[in-house]
């Protein structure tokens, strides 16, 4: 299972950088390929077991997936599974750490596992025209965090 961890400093408060980034419906606008999130099957807000629908976009390939939160510690850390139709392709998280101390930056770490079968794996990059998953996650998670930083330091 390949996985890419990047992690950000930010010169703000834990909690205003969770505002950010617990609940995931809110984070479209941060990110570089998800251009909408939205809650499904009855949820309304974040919590172990609610789900939302992630549509995204990568040139001119466009696709929807079902995420599921598996992790929700407010003002700590939240991670979804992500689905496509019936499988399994990845789980991302998120980590805050706050600096000790007056002024200390806040530290948010991005995860993403890869938990896609063997056979998605191999037709992957024919379908999102990515050949490394993990050096493209890498540049795009710097530019979610990146964005992340601006927006809670600004």
């Amino acid at each position: 299972m390949d996985s890419v961890e990047v992690s950000e400093q930010v010169h703000a408060p834990a909690d205003r950088v969770w505002d950010l980034i617990g609940d995931p419906t809110r984070m479209a606008d941060l990110t570089t390929e998800c251009t909408t999130m939205a809650w499904a099957g009855g949820a309304t807000a974040p919590a172990v077991g609610a789900r939302f629908r992630g549509s995204n976009r990568l040139g001119w390939r466009r696709w929807t997936t079902t995420c599921t939160i598996v992790d929700h510690q407010p003002g700590r850390s939240i991670a979804w599974d992500v689905h496509a139709g019936p499988f399994a392709v990845a789980r991302w998280s998120y980590r805050i750490d706050p600096g000790a101390g007056d002024g200390a930056a806040t530290t948010v770490t991005e995860r993403f596992e890869d938990h896609r079968a063997p056979a998605f794996r191999a037709i992957g990059p024919l379908l999102r025209g990515v050949p490394d998953t993990v050096a493209h996650n890498r540049q795009n998670m710097a530019e979610t965090l990146a964005r992340l930083k601006h927006r809670a330091e600004g």
